[in-house]
């Protein structure tokens, strides 16, 4: 149980969170005063306070002068979550989307208001200790770390790294795990360890653009699987799907996936593994939002119940310490061999400074406490941005519930065409995602994918107005 000072305030609050979450208090309803909670809970009056000044942030109640505090929100009374997408018969050859390319030139752009981007931004990471983190391994490195990197990589980061999974129920050493120059560097090799030209291998659907940009640059056919917003990957239509298509791999954000961000119950996560051993097919795991949970706890990844090594498990810190430093990693189990021959052919060794420096930061012990702020602001972001969302875009929008990650999937009337919705936006500097980019067929048209790592302000609402109103004409 938390007894801190700085903590109680949040076991207060969280308190009244589930109270709300179960209707117990209702929307409307007149909360205790700071003093009268003060006296319940045993509090002092400035924990008492905080805890409603918590809540206020979320949106979940609101302060009304001269009369106290309301129960303002209730995220059970959210709209409809998006409908999962219709099966395929057959594998696609991939094709690179304009709309990519249309939404990647503003990615830079300061003037625009960028809800395209699915990183924190970096008031949000920890940019001062990743600077001592650097000096330190300036200091540290021989040759101040101008050589070349062993090719499995850096020895103390790795160690590090198999620490790290035992937040996920993991136990592995130094020499389970290779580093990479990336996620997706860590994606690349997989797939190239394990398919060749012409192989055809299951994704999500919807599913993150970069898997069918990358699935295109390595030759590959994709056959999308229905996802649904909530439990993930449907595993009846993949049992079926992988000898009917010949599937050599599956390429799967269980945790938290981008855009609709879905986290696959254990049990599924359990089946998909088992499936994968029955069929001998390599499942690769794409875990990069994976500490970025909402909740209690961190989830387990399918790598948690791989006991044959068919689960290559792929992971980085650009989503939560240092985007720029390009560190990533993965656990290929069996196929570490292939995977080390193919980073000997394409990488030869990953950067000695920023990776070593991903590792003095790791071994002080702060990156779970950065990962507990970081947490609480984009569950706080999701909070309000879902409730911004419901009072300015039209009824019949449906939003889904991530538990997890940074982004936010929105599904609109089927007639608006949300990349035209983008055009239009992008004239009054504001950019999002259109659905269309996450799926190789037409499909996801009037759907929309929004990073809630922009911290929330008053220009943040006044864009998300914007865009309702814009919706509303387009109707």
């Amino acid at each position: 149980m938390l007894k801190t000072a700085d903590h109680l305030y949040l076991q207060v609050a969280d308190n009244i969170e589930q109270l709300i979450e179960k209707d117990v208090l209702k929307i409307g309803e007149k909360l205790p005063s700071v003093r009268n909670l003060s006296k319940q809970q045993g509090i002092s009056l400035s924990t008492a306070f905080q805890a409603y000044y918590h809540l206020e942030s979320k949106g979940l109640i609101e302060s009304r002068p001269k009369s106290g505090y309301y129960i303002r929100f209730n995220s059970r009374r959210m709209p409809d979550i998006p409908t999962s997408c219709d099966p395929v018969k057959k594998a696609t050859d991939v094709t690179v989307h304009e709309m990519v390319d249309a939404v990647f030139q503003h990615m830079a752009n300061d003037d625009v208001m960028k809800f395209s981007v699915a990183t924190p931004p970096p008031s949000l990471l920890p940019a001062a200790k990743m600077a001592k983190a650097v000096v330190q391994a300036m200091r540290e490195l021989q040759d101040y770390g101008i050589g070349y990197e062993q090719l499995q990589g850096n020895v103390r980061l790795r160690r590090q790294l198999a620490l790290q999974s035992l937040n996920w129920g993991g136990a592995y050493t130094e020499n389970d795990v290779i580093t990479t120059n990336g996620c997706v560097d860590a994606l690349t090799l997989c797939l190239t360890a394990t398919t060749q030209p012409g192989d055809t291998i299951a994704i999500e659907s919807p599913s993150y653009y970069g898997a069918t940009l990358l699935a295109e640059g390595l030759g590959l056919k994709v056959l999308e699987i229905p996802t649904h917003p909530i439990t993930g990957v449907d595993l009846e239509y993949l049992d079926k799907a992988i000898p009917r298509h010949k599937i050599k791999a599956c390429l799967f954000v269980p945790n938290f996936n981008n855009p609709i961000g879905c986290c696959m119950p254990d049990k599924n996560k359990r089946e998909l593994v088992r499936m994968v051993e029955k069929y001998d097919i390599a499942l690769i795991e794409d875990d990069i939002y994976g500490d970025l949970y909402f909740g209690k706890q961190r989830p387990a990844t399918c790598k948690t119940f791989d006991k044959k090594g068919n689960v290559l498990y792929c992971s980085s810190v650009s989503k939560s310490v240092a985007p720029g430093f390009r560190v990533g990693w993965t656990i290929p189990g069996k196929y570490k061999d292939k995977v080390l021959q193919m980073k000997r052919h394409h990488a030869i060794a990953c950067p000695t400074i920023t990776h070593a420096s991903v590792a003095y930061f790791l071994e002080t012990g702060r990156y779970e406490n950065h990962l507990r702020n970081l947490r609480k602001i984009l569950h706080t972001q999701f909070l309000r941005y879902s409730q911004a969302i419901m009072e300015y875009f039209p009824e019949s929008t449906k939003i889904a519930r991530p538990q997890g990650g940074c982004v936010l999937w929105i599904e609109l009337d089927p007639h608006i065409n949300t990349y035209e919705l983008f055009q239009q936006a992008l004239k009054h500097k504001i950019s999002f995602v259109p659905g269309r980019v996450f799926s190789l067929r037409d499909r996801y048209s009037n759907c929309l994918r929004i990073s809630f790592s922009v911290p929330w302000s008053k220009q943040v609402e006044d864009s998300l107005k914007l865009l309702g109103k814009l919706i509303r004409k387009m109707q």
